[in-house]
């Protein structure tokens, strides 16, 4: 099954989406994470009034996570070598425990939305598409064998970077977080509709050309051994977002970086989910 939050009369609420992408139903939720507590207390979603998808305007699936959205750093072996490439601060050996870190997100654009591309403050504005994880239910001390049955289904993620700021700083946390710099999109598919682990293709474009391509089995630490790492100190509440790491291919990589600018189309894609585009200003 297919979620999506809407905008139909100025009004917000949480949608299911047709198979065919052609129509919208409204859940009676009025936000996601409205809709996601309501299935953790044992709640179900279920089809209401329709709307034709050209009607409405559908925005990010989480628009306003409840909290910093957890991100894993260096998750694919390809990604570390070209990171270490860039920088000295980015030579992360991969590493028995997994890296983490998180970003601020006050409100996440959806694709199609513009997102700002702060170039009076950052000229190393980079790209990042990765399989986030949304948590369905309050989770504690899991085992991995279980992760799966916390997972509430997947989205796009698009964790972008202001490279500059990154290294300036010497830490992740200013850099991931400026504002628009985190596009989530275009809807979430539940976790039943996919593999354990899923193995899905996974793909960034820059002006349609072609710069990340992968797989989603291919991460250094897998999502269920992610979960199991992290509840095992703290409880990730319903709503969560796990962003699971980037492949290689993003700009700071290239010989020479190559970096985004105002006008530039970055379409994020993971198959069995959709496309996430937007254009920078």
């Amino acid at each position: 099954m297919k979620f999506v939050t809407f905008i139909h009369d100025g009004k917000e609420a949480a949608g299911i989406l047709s198979e065919d992408e052609k129509t919208v139903f409204d859940t009676g939720f009025g936000s996601m994470n409205d809709l996601i507590d309501a299935c953790a207390e044992g709640g179900q979603a279920e089809k209401g009034e329709a709307f034709a998808a050209s009607d409405v305007e559908i925005i990010a699936p989480i628009p306003r996570p409840k909290q910093d959205v957890i991100c894993l750093g260096i998750n694919y072996t390809d990604h570390a070598k070209e990171s270490a490439s860039f920088h000295d601060d980015f030579s992360l050996e991969v590493k028995e425990k997994a890296i983490y870190f998180s970003k601020r997100v006050n409100l996440a654009p959806g694709s199609g939305m513009e997102i700002d591309s702060h170039k009076e403050i950052e000229d190393k504005v980079d790209y990042e598409v990765e399989l986030a994880v949304i948590i369905g239910k309050p989770a504690r001390n899991v085992k991995r064998e279980d992760a799966w049955d916390y997972i509430f289904g997947y989205t796009v993620l698009n964790d972008m970077s202001a490279r500059d700021h990154q290294t300036g700083h010497k830490q992740w946390y200013f850099g991931k977080s400026l504002d628009d710099f985190t596009p989530i999109g275009p809807c979430i598919v539940t976790e039943d509709e996919f593999e354990r682990p899923p193995r899905r293709k996974i793909t960034s474009k820059i002006n349609g050309e072609l710069r990340q391509d992968s797989t989603t089995d291919m991460l250094i630490h897998g999502i269920d051994e992610i979960i199991e790492d992290l509840t095992s100190g703290m409880t990730l509440l319903p709503g969560t977002i796990i962003a699971t790491g980037t492949p290689s291919g993003v700009g700071m990589g290239m010989d020479p970086p190559c970096f985004l600018e105002r006008g530039d189309v970055v379409t994020c894609e993971i198959e069995g989910i959709g496309i996430l585009e937007n254009k920078l200003k």
